[in-house]
């Protein structure tokens, strides 16, 4: 019989086990209708663009947990791959609002598509669970995030 910390330790290898996967997941392409391709990386910057209307690239990159220059470095790539525009702020000569193009359009409803078949799949998997169990979950998750957002906040300080 496992002792709890044996018990932790090989929960934590298991959740590293299932992030190193879904990293490799983020490299997928997607196709997209009339040619072309993007990383499920970029549909995800393109998801919350065009979830959010009026989004900047600070709040982008506060949004999908990245920093604010990856989120800059994405919205230019994806600008010059013709799926958003960097329009500048009504308010400002230094901020850029990001809004989608038709084709980012059309990579958004995809990735819809792909996510909301994966949520029903999760959904249907984890309705075997008990409410508790369910709760007990999201509090393991927000434990290990928080641990994981601390060790990030120290390197940012290096």
């Amino acid at each position: 019989m496992e002792t709890k910390e044996e018990l932790i330790r090989s929960s934590v290898q298991q959740l590293v086990r299932i992030a190193r996967k879904y990293a490799r997941i983020e490299e997928l392409p997607i196709s997209v209708d009339g040619g072309g391709e993007v990383t499920t990386r970029e549909a995800h910057i393109i998801q919350a663009i065009g979830e959010d209307k009026k989004l900047n690239v600070t709040n982008l990159a506060n949004r999908v947990g990245i920093t604010k220059s990856a989120a800059s470095q994405m919205a230019t790539k994806l600008t010059l791959k013709g799926f958003i525009e960097k329009m500048q702020a009504p308010h400002s000569n230094k901020e850029y609002l990001l809004s989608l193009t038709h084709s980012g359009w059309q990579v958004f409803h995809a990735h819809e598509q792909f996510h909301g078949k994966d949520m029903a799949e999760l959904v249907n998997r984890l309705n075997a669970f008990s409410l508790s169990q369910i709760a007990t979950i999201s509090v393991l998750l927000d434990a290990i995030g928080a641990v994981i957002d601390e060790r990030l906040a120290k390197v940012r300080k290096k």
